[in-house]
């Protein structure tokens, strides 16, 4: 690329951003970093696609002005996921070999995952007065 053709990073004004909360959430062994509308690929969960679920295990909760992360989790906080599919992940392939020894063996495994979308962060702080 030449310095003439190079693209100028677009700048957002402070004015136009919103507040970008944020949660650090357990599930299935796994930490994932979250915010309202993600949609995440998590181990598979004993629920059916459509229902709504509680997060209960959340290690950290920020937003622009900060973060609080909890020891190790918060108490009275939770996050809101809607289930949008039970699927099955792309194949892994194993494959094992001793050289010289006529020895191979070739397997696979699809792990079940659940796809979750981010609803809301609930904390325990009560919503602001209008």
């Amino acid at each position: 690329m030449r310095a003439f053709e190079r693209v100028r990073p677009v700048c957002i004004p402070l004015f136009l951003k919103k507040s970008a909360m944020f949660a650090v959430i357990r599930t299935g062994g796994k930490q994932y970093k979250v915010a309202p509308n993600d949609v995440i690929f998590v181990e598979k969960l004993p629920v059916e696609a459509g229902a709504t679920i509680d997060l209960d295990d959340v290690l950290m909760v920020g937003d622009d002005e900060g973060a609080t992360a909890g020891t190790p989790e918060l108490n009275g906080v939770h996050v809101t996921a809607t289930v949008l599919e039970q699927k099955r992940d792309d194949k892994i392939l194993v494959f094992k070999k001793r050289r010289r020894h006529n020895y191979r063996r070739k397997n696979g495994h699809r792990q079940y995952l659940t796809v979750l979308r981010i609803n809301d962060i609930v904390t325990g702080a009560a919503p602001a007065a209008v």
